[in-house]
This record gives C-alpha cells, sequence and structure tokens, in this order.
C-alpha cells in the first residue's frame, strides 16, 4: 500500500470499529422500567382497587364485592348487592347480603357452598371494590336535607344530624330512622334533645348504608281573638295555656285572660269547645280564642 492511501485507510479502519465500542444495551431491569405500559395492559381488577374495609362494615345496597373461593376459580366472580341487599351466586342463586358484615357474608356464602354439595370445604373471601351503599339520607326539617356519606364505620346519629346542619326551628323534637338491619326492616324514633343533654344515650345508634333520617315539623297551636300577636306556634314540651297566651304577646288591652276559650278535636275528630284554666296543658292543633273583657 502507497503512503498516499495510508491515512484515507486509518480513518475508514476507525469509523468501521465504532459499532463495537458502543455503550452496552440497557439491562433488562432498565428496560421494564423505560418501558410504556398501555392502558390495555392494566386489568380491570388492578383498575379496581379492593377498598380498605372495617370487619363490622355492613354490606349495603350498591356496594360492589368481589367472591374468591380457593381453589375454584369458577366460583369467583364480581358482584354487586342489589337494592333489596342480594348478589346473583354462580351454582348458589340468590344469596341476601343486605346488613350483613363481611366475615358473615363469606360465612354465609360458604354455608350455601357447602350445603348444596358444591364444595366440601369452602374457603370464602370478599373484598370490597367499591363502596356505593354508605350514604344516609337526611330528610325533613333540618337546614341541609339530602344524602351524606358515612365516613368512619361508626357514625352515629348526632354525627349525621350535625352534617345536615342540626334542625330548623319549625323543626320537631323527635327523629325518625328508617332502614335495614339483618335484612328486615327497622325503625327507630329518637328524642332529639336527648342526643345532647344525657351523658351516654342509648338513642345515639350507630347508622347503616341506606338510613333515612326524617325530622317532622314540630305540632303548633293557634291563638286568635284579642291577642297582641295572634297565629300559629310551634308547642313546647309541657307547654300549658298561660305560657301559650304569653307566645301570643298576652291579651291586649281590651282582651282578659279569663274569657279564654279552647277548641280541640276529641276522639271522634268532632271540635269540642271548652273554658280551659291556665294551667291545663296544650296540645297539637289547639286553638285558643282570647274574648274581650267584659268590663
Amino acid at each position: 500500500m502507497s503512503r498516499k492511501f495510508a491515512p484515507f485507510v486509518s480513518a475508514l479502519f476507525l469509523i468501521l470499529a465504532a459499532p463495537v465500542f458502543a455503550q452496552p444495551a440497557p439491562s433488562s431491569q432498565s428496560a421494564a422500567v423505560a418501558a410504556p405500559v398501555s392502558p390495555a395492559a392494566v386489568s380491570p381488577a388492578a383498575a379496581a382497587a379492593p377498598v380498605p374495609a372495617n370487619q363490622d362494615y355492613r354490606l349495603g345496597a350498591g356496594d360492589s364485592i368481589g367472591v374468591q373461593v380457593y381453589q375454584s376459580p369458577d366460583l369467583s366472580v364480581d358482584a354487586r348487592v342489589s337494592e333489596s341487599g342480594v348478589i346473583s351466586y354462580p351454582l348458589v342463586g340468590s344469596v341476601q347480603l343486605g346488613g350483613l358484615t363481611i366475615s358473615e357474608a363469606e360465612k354465609k356464602i360458604a354455608d350455601a357452598l357447602r350445603n348444596g354439595g358444591f364444595v366440601k370445604v369452602p374457603q370464602v373471601n370478599i373484598v370490597l371494590r367499591q363502596v356505593r351503599g354508605n350514604q344516609v339520607a337526611v330528610l325533613g326539617q333540618v337546614s341541609r336535607p339530602g344524602r351524606f356519606p358515612l365516613e368512619t364505620f361508626n357514625t352515629r346519629v348526632s354525627d349525621m344530624l350535625a352534617a345536615a346542619g342540626g334542625v330548623t326551628p319549625t323543626g320537631d323534637d323527635v327523629l325518625i330512622v328508617t332502614g335495614q338491619r339483618e335484612g328486615k326492616p327497622f325503625r327507630k324514633v329518637i328524642d332529639i334533645p336527648g342526643l345532647f343533654l344525657n351523658e351516654k344515650s342509648d338513642d345515639d345508634i350507630v347508622l347503616a348504608g341506606g338510613d333515612t333520617l326524617y325530622v317532622n315539623k314540630a305540632p303548633v297551636f293557634y291563638i286568635y281573638g284579642e291577642a297582641q300577636r295572634p297565629g300559629p306556634y310551634r308547642i313546647e314540651r309541657g307547654m300549658t295555656v298561660m305560657q301559650a297566651l304569653a307566645q301570643g304577646g298576652g291579651p291586649t288591652v281590651r282582651g282578659s285572660e279569663n274569657r279564654l276559650r279552647l277548641h280541640r278535636r276529641d276522639a271522634s275528630g268532632k271540635v269540642v269547645e271548652t273554658s280551659p284554666r291556665l294551667t291545663d296543658p296544650v296540645r297539637p292543633e289547639d286553638v285558643l280564642y282570647v274574648r274581650e273583657s267584659l268590663f
């Protein structure tokens, strides 16, 4: 080779050898980190991660659960608790789970599989996928009626009443809680002042998903005639005729507290007119008439 082409040959050798000295290919570990994940590659089970649930949580309408049976993949299903509290389960059919805790629901499905002869020793595990039934409706005479979530598993009546802004001035002193307990209709009348005045009230019960709290309008009486402020008024506990007269501002200068007439319905619905004493109790829908003084 002539000296004229020697530099050219040396440069060509360095270009051809460059790939040999290139950086090494990324390791499998680094490639796994850098590789993008396709959304289609994410399984539905991973997308709907289980909801951490207290074992005392009771299943309600709308809750989505995953039922898994050990070594029986055909019996592992995802289900939604219906409005009536049941799910449809393979081989067994409809299973009532509403109002049951997670452990109680696991036992009920296991018993159904065992008693039906489908699995000898079933090991059932229930995962709470999504909580939708843990809401309580607060209706009636409250400041903010609506549906409220059960943020904890021991939310009580007083907590939910506070979340709704409390009772309005026209609200009654009692509320009614309705719902389901262990698959059966539930109804309880609760004294509202007793929830807060008593140190520990047995009426301050733990609420369950799907419960409804209702506060009715407070009972009223009516006063008219020679009263300073005639009209309807809320009946307070233990209210007497004298206190009812004071609610209306008392008699006018032409009226007399000794000439009162009370109109009240009896058991048959007939209106009976009487001359009440000032110490007599006032009942709902009573009509108090203040007559003029004789002198």
